[in-house]
């Protein structure tokens, strides 16, 4: 029904033109579902309408990715094929613009063997690792939106009265937070930006030494921050001087902590979902950085095996400010999605620093990366800890304390 609908093709041109930034003779990289097929054809159509080079589509399917992780051999598990790498390779260094549409069912390998899971999804981070600093160092455009798909929405939506009704519901939330049902959404689009990069500027002119998290769920985390730290808005531009958005929807400032500088509790509030499992209520302790211990009222397996896929994965590579009362969270909707439930509270992310987010990260090694306390890892996963009581307070490196956050929103001025 909605790809009869005007929002269904002003959706997929914001995604070509604002997010991706679609530029003449560079070929675009869509990694899709199935399920996506109509939505990708049109993005691919305006891609081409905008000069892309040419457009490549790697299809995925929650089926049939259950039944490879079900049945087949660990060996097949955990050999991933060099052709996979190497035209992986070829079009990050032709500076393709890759477009991530995810549909995927939040449980959709529920009930899988999660060392299967795990082993599965490590040699995938392994092999494609010496590719990472081509997004992580926003060296390409890279974006990611979502796309209805039936399981998910029935997720969102279980009081629906069938899948169809369950997704014709999901587009309107979808709609409304990329502000389509505006208008005109691109220059509603830039006006956002320039807000969220208002923001960051704020936060970059005080120069925080720390930052201390409180709320009445039991979260009481204190995060040091390093020298040179930048706080980032959401336009990245790539090595050729293109401008793009990488979330789509977007709210957050953010930077990077010290990866030894994170001590005290932080209490999870929404759900994280991690390789097809669904890690719900769970808290984390840490010291000196680390995660030291950690409880989860559900899939505490999938939470152990994301701390476990590299040394580095224990620790925070990002801390990222969304006000309370901002549009995905005013929306009172739990999505089981990532990329909007980040963009409606308050998150971290375990695993891997941008090292964009630090002055001259960009061009540092791994190893020189460490020094001043960014976090290298193959995994970067964001979780959510926003709440309509959260009070975030900075510390200058002169002692002087100003208030960030107070009862869930932004007021530093």
């Amino acid at each position: 029904m909605k790809q009869n609908d005007k929002r269904f093709e002003a959706y997929a041109r914001l995604v070509v033109e604002v997010g991706s930034n679609v530029q003449a003779g560079v070929p675009v990289w869509i990694q899709a579902s199935v399920e996506t097929a109509p939505f990708v054809r049109l993005v691919t159509r305006y891609a081409y309408e905008k000069g892309a080079s040419e457009v490549l589509v790697d299809w995925s399917d929650d089926t049939l990715r259950r039944l490879r992780l079900e049945h087949a051999s660990m060996e097949v598990l955990e050999t991933v094929p060099d052709f996979l790498y190497e035209r992986r390779e070829y079009y990050c260094k032709k500076g393709t613009h890759l477009i991530h549409l995810i549909s995927a069912d939040p449980e959709a390998l529920t009930g899988v063997d999660p060392d299967r899971v795990q082993k599965a999804s490590m040699a995938m981070n392994r092999k494609f690792q010496p590719l990472r600093h081509y997004t992580m160092n926003d060296e390409i455009s890279w974006t990611i939106a979502a796309i209805p798909s039936p399981a998910w929405a029935m997720k969102v939506y279980p009081d629906a009265a069938d899948s169809d009704a369950a997704v014709d519901r999901l587009w309107e939330q979808i709609f409304e937070v990329m502000r389509l049902n505006l208008p005109d959404p691109v220059q509603a689009w830039q006006e956002h930006l320039k807000r969220l990069q208002h923001r960051a500027d704020l936060l970059n002119a005080y120069r925080f030494a720390s930052v201390h998290y409180t709320a009445s769920n039991g979260t009481d985390l204190t995060v040091r921050l390093p020298k040179g730290h930048l706080w980032l808005a959401a336009t990245s531009t790539d090595q050729t001087g293109v401008s793009f958005v990488p979330n789509m929807p977007t709210e957050e400032v953010f930077t990077m902590p010290h990866r030894e500088g994170v001590d005290g509790t932080l209490v999870a509030t929404r759900p994280l979902a991690y390789n097809g499992s669904l890690i719900e209520n769970f808290t984390l302790h840490f010291e000196k950085g680390a995660v030291v211990s950690y409880t989860a009222e559900k899939g505490e397996a999938s939470l152990k095996a994301l701390l476990a896929e590299d040394e580095n994965a224990v620790r925070l590579g990002e801390i990222a400010l969304v006000p309370y009362d901002s549009p995905i969270s005013n929306a009172k909707t739990l999505f089981y999605e990532t990329l909007f439930d980040e963009n409606a509270s308050c998150h971290f992310a375990f695993g891997a620093s941008y090292p964009t987010t630090l002055e001259g990260g960009d061009a540092m090694s791994d190893e020189d990366l460490l020094k001043p306390g960014a976090n290298v890892s193959q995994i970067h996963e964001d979780f959510m800890v926003g709440t309509a009581d959260l009070s975030i307070v900075g510390t200058t490196h002169d002692g002087k304390t100003h208030n960030i956050f107070k009862d869930g929103n932004f007021v530093l001025e």
